[in-house]
């Protein structure tokens, strides 16, 4: 059984990062200055020549590199990886509280409690001038 490769479709690479990146064909047409028919065009286009691809790139926030090698299966795979890393012991795993959330209550209360002090103050200094 044979199985056909995939060409290396610049253009739906383009595509496919611009729509992971959440930007819509006229944003990416306004930073290049061009009409969105001409990012449509490119999306289409099987390649493209180094000077456009490095502009695009640099719109799309990504390296040239990064568009030509970019897959699907490689974003979901480190997507994958870090998650699975931040859950066990990655940097992001900060799930213990750095302050005791009790003292934090009771810190809370000592400010209400001091505010309704100052207020019956304030009250009975109104009272003695009637």
């Amino acid at each position: 059984m044979e199985t056909a490769t995939k060409p290396n479709h610049i253009g739906r690479k383009i595509s496919r990062i611009r729509e992971l990146r959440g930007m819509k064909q006229e944003a990416l047409a306004a930073e290049l200055g061009m009409s969105q028919q001409s990012v449509s065009h490119l999306e289409q286009s099987e390649s493209i020549d180094d000077d456009k691809l490095e502009k695009v790139a640099k719109a799309l926030g990504v390296t040239k590199e990064g568009i030509k090698n970019f897959s699907e299966e490689s974003i979901f795979h480190n997507i994958n990886n870090f998650n699975d890393n931040s859950i066990n012991n990655g940097p992001l795993n900060n799930f213990h509280c750095t302050f005791n959330p009790l003292d934090k209550v009771v810190e809370l209360y000592e400010r209400l409690v001091e505010a309704e002090k100052e207020k019956v103050k304030y009250l009975e200094e109104l009272l003695k001038r009637k």
